[in-house]
Formats: C-alpha cells, sequence, structure tokens
C-alpha cells in the first residue's frame, strides 16, 4: 500500500502544515500562545534550524501516517471529516489531557488543539483532492 501512496500530496500536507503553524503562531495568536505558554518570543528556545527542521519532519511523519490511514484513493469528504476527527478528537482531546494535568489555561489548550485540529483538516483536503 506505500507504493500506492501519491508522496508529492504527501509533502504538500506537510508543507500545508508549516504554512499554517507560521500564520497561527506568528500573526494570528503569537503574543496570546507566548503569553500562556510561558514562552519569551524574545529568547528562543534552541537552534531555529534545528526547531523548523524538526517541524517539518514531524509534519512529514504525521502526514505520511495519515495517508497510510486513509488509503490510496480516498473520497475528499471522508478524508477532510476524518482529518478533523483525527484533529480534534485524537490529538487536541489528548493535549486536553495532558493540559488538565499540568494547569494549562483553556486558552492555550484552544490555540494549539485548534492548529492541529486545521492541521489535520488540510492534512484530509490535500490528500483527498489528490490522488
Amino acid at each position: 500500500m506505500l507504493a500506492q501512496l501519491n508522496v508529492w500530496a504527501i509533502l504538500a500536507a506537510a508543507v500545508s502544515a508549516f504554512v499554517l503553524g507560521g500564520i497561527w503562531y506568528g500573526p494570528l495568536f503569537k503574543r496570546v500562545w507566548c503569553r500562556e505558554a510561558g514562552v519569551d518570543p524574545d529568547k528562543p528556545n534552541g537552534h531555529p534550524a534545528a526547531i523548523f527542521g524538526g517541524a517539518f519532519v514531524l509534519s512529514l511523519v504525521a502526514a505520511a501516517v495519515f495517508a497510510l490511514f486513509l488509503g490510496p484513493a480516498p473520497a475528499p469528504g471522508l478524508a477532510i471529516g476524518a482529518g478533523v476527527a483525527a484533529g480534534l478528537c485524537w490529538v487536541a482531546a489528548s493535549f486536553g489531557i495532558n493540559y488538565l494535568f499540568a494547569g494549562r489555561s483553556l486558552r492555550l489548550w484552544l490555540i494549539d488543539g485548534g492548529y492541529h485540529t486545521l492541521q489535520f483538516t488540510l492534512y484530509g483536503l490535500i490528500l483527498g483532492l489528490w490522488h
């Protein structure tokens, strides 16, 4: 089944998550996210190449495994619905459990969970349309 998957669609899905993250955690929610996460935006936490490179590799892994989950030619509606479900009910819900025990704010959970819900929805859109 791996050979039947569209590698270009998987790559595009990973890039879409990267672009979404730049917008989501940049102009849309940077100030609020930094405050809620306790991150000082003026003091980077590591080398940018390692952070962004690692983030892209992880996005690529997530997109590839989601493509395996969907199969080689998913119907667009099914793929988008699966993306919403995966992002909201698996990723965001799992974050929610951790955030409850860590005492993190609802606002931070909404930002992070919202990003991952949109991330997997984009994966579903791209993988559902391009096979």
